[in-house]
């Protein structure tokens, strides 16, 4: 095949007809005419076995045939240009999304064969994020410090000890009045800079404690005040999904001891990895009565960090998906906020009905809405807190006129933004962090297992 470009000097079958993968892109851009752009430490040091029985006459069989054996994903920049990069395990295309829908809608046709499925992937959920291996909760009381107080509600800073010696810190807002019973609304971060700390999840909780409810944001795992146990690399530890959901379930444990949170009107509201923990909190725990998932239901994206999809969660019961784990929620209320400019683009015309089929299994899609921003962005901005506070008003009961102006519009303006370390519970230099609090992700898998 030398005149194809592909040398053959010393490649027999005793090396497995063995190349330098940098050699091999460069037969590949001269025998098919094209240019292949990718990072150099993509390809340093990589070999190809059985190179040149990969070539097909196709050029983009023989480029699937090439990169497939490296992890290496191919992507059609335009006419004769291609782009390499690592596999991303958690990254379909949003075809290959539609046809997952479509098989694993052909697995049930109606309210009974659903449940099965339902179950059985609630076992394995369970089991793959190793839940029930977890050590128990200590018997600690949770951490509160420095309660101020606003146009309308409070805000306290909190800390509470999830398994020995780890604790998860948070910002628990409520509305002055507390002699009612109050809806409680879990609201874990997501990947946005800042963390909880951030002015978008301030405006969110103190509004909600302004319409009536408990609201208690909290930190990723390795994030936040997190960081003062862990390094920023643990959070992108698989075992970093298994804590937040953890984490996510003992917070509510506590938050339902407190004095009137009414226990049958709990919600749960997150953006990006945040909606990640949204779908899968719902999905597991039945104290959930209603979710709001932002900025992440996706066919063909399941959470680009291993604290979304580390854990396996994705391949349980021959493979599911977001879609089919957000459908789990069924027939509680859930509202699907979409927007145009990520991955979330498609859930008009793709997600959307597949959740529709599964709520029709309960005849219950009047309480599945979804709201979509085809001109917005990645984030849990304005418009979007606007549709969950109108949703939650509506299915927990909460008071939507507190918080709007005379015109009907959502006004934000009562609710002071807070400096960073006002939000601290072990201080700006960590001097109460406990005595007993780990400091290494090692002392972390001692406890709960490898």
């Amino acid at each position: 095949m030398t005149g194809a470009g592909l040398s053959v000097t010393a490649q027999t079958a005793d090396d497995a007809f063995r190349q330098p993968l940098k050699a091999v892109i460069a037969q590949l851009e001269k025998r098919y005419a094209i240019k292949i752009r990718y990072p150099e430490e993509l390809v340093k040091d990589r070999y190809v076995t059985y190179a040149g029985w990969r070539f097909r006459p196709d050029v983009d069989k023989t480029l699937l045939a090439v990169f497939a054996s490296q992890d290496i994903t191919v992507t059609k920049e335009g006419d004769g240009k291609y782009k390499l990069q690592a596999y991303q395990y958690h990254l379909k295309t949003p075809e290959e999304g539609k046809l997952q829908l479509d098989y694993l809608a052909s697995l049930y046709s109606d309210r009974a064969g659903w449940e099965v499925r339902k179950a059985a992937l609630k076992t394995c959920l369970r089991a793959s994020l190793k839940l029930d291996q977890m050590p128990a909760k200590p018997n600690s009381r949770p951490i509160i410090t420095n309660k101020r107080q606003y146009a309308g509600y409070t805000v306290e800073n909190v800390a509470i000890e999830t398994i020995p010696g780890v604790y998860v810190c948070g910002s628990l807002y409520k509305p002055l009045n507390t002699s009612r019973p109050m809806p409680v609304v879990l609201s874990p971060d997501g990947h946005f800079g800042d963390g909880r700390y951030r002015s978008d999840c301030q405006y969110r909780c103190a509004t909600l404690a302004r319409m009536g409810a408990m609201a208690f944001s909290y930190d990723l795992f390795a994030w936040g005040e997190s960081a003062l146990q862990f390094q920023g690399e643990d959070h992108r530890r698989s075992l970093a999904q298994t804590m937040q959901i953890l984490n996510g379930m003992r917070i509510l444990d506590w938050l339902l001891t407190q004095q009137n949170a009414d226990p049958k009107r709990v919600a749960i509201s997150g953006a990006s990895g945040g909606g990640s923990q949204t779908m899968l909190m719902t999905a597991l725990d039945d104290r959930i009565a209603v979710s709001v998932p932002v900025a992440m239901l996706s066919s063909y994206h399941s959470g680009g960090c291993p604290c979304e999809s580390g854990m396996g969660v994705h391949l349980c019961e021959g493979g599911t998906n977001n879609v089919e784990i957000a459908a789990m929620a069924a027939p509680r209320p859930q509202l699907v906020i979409s927007d145009g400019k990520d991955w979330t683009q498609h859930v008009p015309d793709t997600e959307l009905p597949f959740l529709q089929r599964t709520y029709g299994f309960y005849g219950q899609t009047n309480v599945l809405e979804n709201a979509h921003f085809p001109q917005e962005g990645h984030d849990y901005g304005a418009n979007k807190r606007a549709a969950m506070y109108a949703f939650l008003a509506r299915h927990l009961g909460l008071n939507l006129k507190a918080v709007q102006s005379p015109a009907g519009k959502i006004d934000e303006s009562a609710v002071t933004i807070e400096p960073f370390p006002a939000m601290y519970v072990f201080g700006a230099k960590e001097e109460q962090l406990p005595a007993n609090a780990i400091h290494s992700f090692a002392d972390l898998e001692k406890q709960v297992g490898k």
